[in-house]
């Protein structure tokens, strides 16, 4: 017969006995760096989404330290000393104006970045290959796509004859890409009329040089500053009823003619997979740097209406996208 003082050691014992519990593994705290405003940031988004599709989830076991310049180098320059002595275990860069100051910072944490300049001549990786330090990720820089772009203008617009270029001589592979266009514009009798924009002001001093050149068309080499003035280029070139090409989407929706170029969207998604990777264990060094996966052509139909072009069938059937 059990008795009340068995029944009372019994119990004693259950309570005494520690309770486990499983253990939630700890989140993972990465920082995100962009010249982007806060509230507009599509790269933001479509990398959140790509960590979200590798099982990360924001809140559970992901916390994303997000900082936005909103345009300004100097808070560019003070947020990513911040984030480099957060102790954060990657910091992902958003274009070279984020990349920049945050290489500078000398973090200890490794570097993921979506890079829109020759990120071997910028001095950030050994090679694409071997990246061979504490940093990789996706780029979008390509010279097989330079004369491609220039081909199509010319079928666009078959008189063509002299093309202006707006570009920023201090992005990375700039020269290059000059080269590749000279050679390109050249084997279809295409005259280039260069012109440099480092900032705001020298795009406003291009453009008001550039009907002095009897241009007929704008060749926009893709990178931040130009990008950012994508709007006053493309107003220009409609009220001067000049064609104009560039590298992504966005000069397209803007207002400009026609893009060709890889899909920034899906580059910042693609980052993602490097995140993932280095936060399980992998090294910067041995991660290759992925060139553009995905290119796309836009044509803006609204922008051709108002320039009096009527876009031949061959360019509108190899259209990935065409804006009514």
């Amino acid at each position: 017969m059990i008795t009340r003082r068995q029944v009372l050691i019994a119990v004693g014992a259950l309570v005494a006995r520690p309770v486990t519990y499983a253990q939630q593994p700890a989140a993972h705290r990465i920082g995100w760096l962009s010249n982007d405003r806060a509230r507009n940031s599509p790269f933001f988004e479509a990398f959140r989404e790509g960590m979200r599709d590798l099982g990360y989830i924001e809140g559970r076991n992901l916390v994303i330290e997000a900082r936005f310049g909103d345009g300004s180098p100097e808070r560019l320059d003070q947020l990513a000393v911040e984030l480099a002595r957060s102790g954060l275990q990657v910091l992902v860069a958003q274009g070279g104006p984020a990349l920049r100051p945050l290489v500078k910072a000398g973090p200890a944490a490794p570097i993921a970045f979506g890079f829109s300049g020759d990120a071997v001549e910028a001095g950030y990786v050994d090679s694409l290959a071997r990246p061979g330090r504490n940093l990789t990720g996706v780029v979008f820089y390509s010279l097989e796509l330079v004369g491609k772009r220039i081909e199509l203008l010319k079928e666009m617009v078959p008189g063509l004859k002299r093309v202006a270029v707006i570009a920023n001589p201090e992005h990375p592979g700039d020269q290059a890409e000059l080269r590749t266009s000279q050679a390109a514009a050249k084997a279809l009798g295409i005259t280039l009329e260069y012109f440099q924009t480092r900032n705001p002001v020298e795009i406003e001093q291009a453009l008001a040089a550039i009907p002095k050149t009897h241009s007929q068309a704008i060749l926009v080499f893709p990178d931040a500053v130009t990008l950012r003035n994508r709007e006053t280029i493309a107003t220009f070139a409609e009220k001067n009823r000049l064609p104009v090409v560039s590298g992504w989407s966005q000069y397209a929706d803007s207002g400009c003619l026609m893009t060709y170029g890889p899909n920034l969207r899906t580059s910042f998604y693609r980052v993602a997979t490097y995140v993932d990777k280095i936060l399980k264990g992998a090294k910067p060094a041995d991660l290759p740097v992925e060139l553009p996966t995905r290119v796309e052509l836009i044509v803006n139909m609204k922008t051709a209406k108002a320039l009096g072009i009527k876009p031949p069938q061959s360019i509108l059937l190899r259209a990935d996208r065409v804006i009514e």
